[in-house]
């Protein structure tokens, strides 16, 4: 599955609208003078709405990619892309790529 490559700047959120950004950029490969992002990099997740426990099993706190580029690597790790599938805990709901840069794609 091809796709634009994941960069720090890049739009990503948690399903209940918490903003979520990696903590460990790859200054290896950049595009568009950002640091891309590899599927070891843990994200963590800033002021999600999922309620605490006892109305339910939130907020997301952190998250962590699951899938990655299969073709493209640095420093011996796999990209991410726009694609890519990640979980947050402690709720197991998805992060949401709304946006990324659009010149760069991988597979």
């Amino acid at each position: 599955m091809p796709g634009f490559l994941l960069h720090v700047g890049a739009a990503v959120t948690c399903s209940h609208g918490g903003q979520a950004q990696p903590t460990v950029p790859n200054p290896r490969v950049t595009v568009m003078g950002q640091p891309t992002v590899t599927i070891s990099a843990p994200y963590i997740v800033a002021g999600c709405t999922f309620p605490p426990p006892t109305a339910g099993n939130g907020p997301c706190v952190s998250a962590q990619f699951v899938t990655s580029a299969l073709r493209i690597t640095s420093l011996g790790q796999p990209l991410l892309l726009m694609g890519c599938q990640a979980i947050c805990a402690p709720t197991g709901t998805p992060l949401i790529i709304g946006a990324t840069q659009t010149r760069v794609t991988g597979m």
